[in-house]
């Protein structure tokens, strides 16, 4: 869609989509996008182009009136499911299998996928050995985390057991050059799993059992954004964790 206000100033003016780009310090394309394509500039640009044109930003630029780091959307979202049940397991497996640099894992159990799919092991042996570096994170069932998060979601220990299923599933992995195993007692706030610059987020909520509470598919676009506070996440409870001995 078409900046019309922007299009009519620049004409009033006599500006050209040259004579603009040099006082913003821009392209011309860039220009030529604002006017015909209703793209917005960064703010700091579209300050230097409002002062330029003698015009106020936000009447050039009306979605600038939003806070700064305000979005509708991120542009790291590629997907968001309701339910974790909704995801098939297969999307898991795909991206584990896309994966050639990481693979990190981070849950108190999951078992879920070595229930759906048993070859996930055979899976993450090829990629190791292929050269991606695998992090696998698992609850430490005698934690006081793993067993709180038991009470609040109405499981008793059914999640302690699943602590120690869930290690019993990789522990064939260990020795494995390239595949890191180590156990947690922190607190579960979403169950992480990254495959390279694309991440699947199982966010937990409280009393919910994770199979109900949604999942967000992130992929990396920007620094500092969604992806780079989740794996930075990730790094963190990694280092507090304990490392499982062949």
């Amino acid at each position: 869609m078409r900046n019309e206000r922007l299009r009519a100033v620049m004409a009033a003016g006599g500006w050209t989509y040259d004579s603009l780009a040099e006082k913003t310090s821009v392209d011309p394309k860039s220009v030529e996008r604002w006017v015909n394509q209703g793209r917005v500039p960064r703010r700091a640009t579209a300050a230097r182009a409002a002062e330029a044109l003698g015009e106020d930003i936000h009447a050039l630029w009306p979605a600038l009136r939003q806070p700064r780091n305000a979005r509708s959307v991120s542009p790291e979202l590629v997907a968001l499911y309701t339910q974790r049940a909704d995801l098939p397991v297969a999307t898991y497996i795909d991206l584990f299998r896309q994966a050639q640099r990481h693979i990190d894992v981070l849950v108190y159990a999951a078992v879920f996928l070595h229930e759906a799919y048993p070859r996930l092991n055979d899976v993450l042996a090829a990629q190791a050995a292929e050269g991606c570096e695998i992090r696998i994170l698992l609850g430490d069932a005698s934690s006081s985390s793993v067993r709180r998060r038991g009470q609040e979601e109405r499981y008793g220990h059914g999640i302690e057991s699943r602590c120690e299923l869930a290690l019993q599933h990789y522990r064939p992995l260990l020795g494995a050059p390239g595949v890191q195993l180590r156990t947690h007692g922190t607190t579960l706030y979403n169950s992480l799993f990254r495959a390279d610059d694309q991440m699947l987020v199982n966010g937990h909520v409280w009393g919910v059992n994770a199979y109900a509470a949604p999942v967000w598919h992130l992929r990396r676009s920007e620094d500092g954004g969604m992806f780079d506070t989740y794996t930075a996440s990730f790094d963190a409870v990694w280092a507090t964790a304990q490392p499982e001995r062949e």
